[in-house]
């Protein structure tokens, strides 16, 4: 292995085509998905959802998903494909500005077959340009800077070499000396003592871009590692059918109504259907192969491409034919029962919450699709779009529930043919008060404008703990500590959860308030939140007190003043 990485490191790299560019692109992901967990712990906040490095990284893994099925030599179709599934997969704020990216870069590599190392270093730039624009009030000192910085260096220094490889060391060695200055950018980093997250997931990502470039190898993923390692154990340990995943082996080939045909839409949409997909868009054919337990759906799916011919399906655990129909039916029945939705009606609802006290709450409300996600779980721009289309109506609400959800929900409302609303909600109990605040009787833009109103109104607040030591304001937070978190700023440290939120309580009520409302954790028992509303009552007995179960993770309360 040695003299072959050897022989790869003496040659220069002057052009890559799509099967290089896929390449290196999977490796840079594989190498920030395993270290997506020092990227979180560079969050300046030190409570447990601190997650760009697991959102950074879920973004990524869903561009190699798509990429490891590509066998075109196109580098256009490749950057296509690394901005479609970014697009769609992105999680949280870091993820969707990284979706920008990619998306800059393909816009900028259109119509490229090969790309020497100035077409790519461009890309780069076109890449920074296209996330800054993303970003409402850009901001110095983050991923944003590093990547323009990286660009930027990779522009100048292609214009006196042309290898892939010297070109993008220079790159990320100038980007790590940007990493390292934004502690004197944004005082919140200084503060904390770390660097920006972000910039530093992007580094990740290029060091193991740079690594094939190196050395010829992918850089392997850890998860790809355990996952083929438990696979060849049971390929050793037992031959019985029964343990495919997915019986039908099916095979056939598209002759193609449209040329210009989505390809990748179809790709796309039978991907998540079963494994070993070959998907080859061959001029005026499309050959395709794939394992599913859902032949129907896969053959309905393509014949809107085209004539479908040489369709073969053959049952790898050697049933009667019979089952082929009857998985069908189910597969019916179970989608027949999922979209069924009613009658269309003027407005829909759809939330993100974690907490199965909370959703029932938001049920109750009327809320129609319940995502489950917030806290550390993040979902993609791809669930809000897929719970959009759920839900018949003619206007739907988005409620995101969290800051690093929003951007994912505005990239949903771009992507859904959908009418979508997305009322910025940052929190559960925002969310609640919006809900309160809708009238049927309305059109839409003016319940918008009522909820966004009344989340503007309402003060909320948060007990969870520390996950490391660090130092915010005049507070020294030691891990483990329980915090106060009134809106974005820890207010209130201690030992215990319940004392705490007594104490954020104390400082977040004001003369004029009147509702003082506790959602309590799955950490929480009932006994102790039934001894706190008691003592809530007494205290705050102007006040109308409500203590209900949230049963979320992670915060042992959530609570409102208003």
């Amino acid at each position: 292995m040695s003299s072959i990485k050897t022989v790869w490191e003496e040659i220069t790299i002057n052009r890559i085509d799509g099967k290089l560019l896929a390449q290196m692109m999977i490796s840079g992901a594989n190498n920030l998905y395993n270290k997506k967990h020092i990227v979180d712990e560079l969050n300046v906040f030190p409570v447990p959802d601190g997650d760009t490095g697991t959102n950074m990284s879920m973004t990524v893994m869903a561009m190699t998903k798509s990429l490891q099925g590509i066998v075109t030599p196109s580098v256009t179709k490749v950057a296509d494909t690394m901005s479609y599934a970014t697009l769609r997969g992105a999680r949280g704020n870091s993820g969707v500005i990284l979706s920008q990216f990619f998306r800059g870069i393909s816009k900028s590599l259109k119509g490229i077959a090969e790309c020497d190392v100035k077409q790519f270093s461009n890309a780069l730039l076109v890449g920074s340009q296209a996330a800054y624009n993303a970003v409402m009030k850009p901001t110095e000192g983050t991923i944003l800077t590093v990547a323009r910085e990286i660009a930027q260096r990779a522009v100048k220094i292609s214009e006196s070499d042309d290898d892939f490889k010297t070109v993008l060391a220079g790159a990320v060695k100038k980007g790590n000396k940007a990493l390292a200055k934004t502690p004197e950018m944004l005082p919140a980093l200084k503060k904390a003592g770390v660097v920006d997250a972000g910039g530093q997931g992007w580094i990740f990502f290029l060091d193991g871009v740079l690594e094939y470039l190196k050395t010829g190898a992918v850089v392997e993923s850890i998860q790809t590692k355990n996952e083929s390692k438990t696979e060849r154990t049971a390929a050793q340990e037992t031959i019985d059918s029964n343990n495919i995943k997915y019986k039908y082996c099916t095979e056939f080939i598209v002759e193609k109504n449209n040329p210009k045909a989505d390809i990748q839409r179809f790709r796309s949409a039978i991907e998540l259907k079963g494994d070993c997909m070959l998907v080859i868009d061959d001029d005026e054919i499309v050959k395709v192969h794939i394992h599913t337990n859902n032949p129907g759906y896969i053959l309905e799916r393509a014949v809107l491409l085209g004539d479908m011919i040489n369709i073969k399906i053959d049952n790898m655990k050697h049933q009667h034919q019979s089952l082929i129909s009857a998985n069908q039916n189910d597969r019916k029945e179970e989608e027949q029962e999922t979209f069924d939705e009613g009658e269309k009606k003027p407005f829909g609802f759809v939330s993100i919450c974690v907490g199965d006290g909370i959703a029932d709450i938001f049920k109750n409300l009327g809320i129609d699709r319940i995502i489950e996600g917030g806290q550390t779980m993040n979902p993609s721009t791809d669930d809000i779009v897929n719970a959009v289309k759920h839900v018949n109506a003619d206007t739907i609400f988005v409620f995101p529930n969290n800051k690093n959800i929003i951007m994912a929900a505005n990239q949903a409302k771009e992507i859904s043919k959908k009418n979508i609303v997305v009322i910025p909600t940052k929190s559960i109990p925002q969310c609640i008060s919006a809900m309160l605040a809708f009238s049927q009787s309305k059109d839409a833009k003016k319940n918008e404008d009522a909820m966004n109103k009344a989340i503007g109104s309402i003060k909320t607040g948060q007990v969870t703990y520390a996950v490391r030591d660090t130092k915010i304001d005049d507070l020294d937070i030691k891990e483990g500590d329980i915090l106060g978190i009134e809106e974005n700023s820890i207010s209130v440290t201690g030992s215990d959860a319940t004392e705490v939120l007594e104490q954020l309580i104390d400082k977040m009520v004001r003369d004029d308030d009147e509702f003082i409302n506790i959602y309590y954790g799955e950490d929480i028992s009932s006994e102790k939140a039934e001894e706190l509303a008691g003592k809530l009552e007494e205290k705050y007995d102007d006040f109308d007190v409500s203590v209900k179960y949230g049963g979320q993770s992670l915060y042992y309360y959530i609570l409102s003043v208003e």
